[in-house]
């Protein structure tokens, strides 16, 4: 009995130390997506990918506010440039029109980027499944085209933060696509 009770703490002080933050796989300071390197701004933290679907994820946190927006990568599906603009400006549940819509498209490192913003009450949720409203949200997003096939990166949270973060997501694309 009291060897049972010894190998049962034993058991359980190991798995707890196999599972603490200080043994688990430190999150990567760079990743990639597709043929594009990306180096992760040191306080947007690594988040393992909740969907086959998607190649990495982040999350960008504010301490203060207690609100985080959620940065997630796909790789090459769901058609092309204008379709998945489209998606996302009508993930939103106000018309086009009312979500102060931007679409600025340029060339960095010889690749076409295409940037989209929007801002409202952003309908949360797989495509095709249940849809949960969430006011006052921002999206920010950007289309690398690619010939092995596009990379669609997403930034969607309080419109406070992800307004804030903008420059920050900017460069963040533009530095993988550089390879920097």
């Amino acid at each position: 009995m009291q060897m049972t009770k010894y190998f049962g703490l034993t058991l359980c002080l190991l798995i707890a130390f196999l599972t603490s933050p200080a043994v688990a796989a430190e999150a990567p300071a760079t990743f990639k997506v597709g043929e594009f390197s990306f180096t992760r701004p040191a306080k947007w933290e690594w988040v393992e990918v909740s969907s086959s679907m998607r190649k990495a994820q982040l999350r960008i946190s504010d301490s203060q506010k207690k609100e985080s927006a959620e940065v997630v990568f796909f790789e090459g599906m769901g058609g092309g440039t204008k379709a998945n603009v489209d998606r996302w400006l009508t993930s939103f549940q106000e018309p086009k029109d009312k979500i102060s819509a931007k679409v600025e498209e340029t060339t960095v490192a010889g690749k076409k980027v295409t940037f989209v913003q929007a801002e409202g009450t952003y309908l949360s949720g797989m495509p095709g499944g249940p849809k949960t409203p969430q006011a006052n949200y921002a999206l920010a997003g950007a289309i690398i085209e690619n010939p092995a096939g596009p990379v669609f990166i997403r930034m969607t949270g309080p419109a406070a933060l992800v307004k804030s973060t903008l420059a920050e997501f900017k460069s963040f694309v533009e530095s993988g696509v550089k390879g920097k």
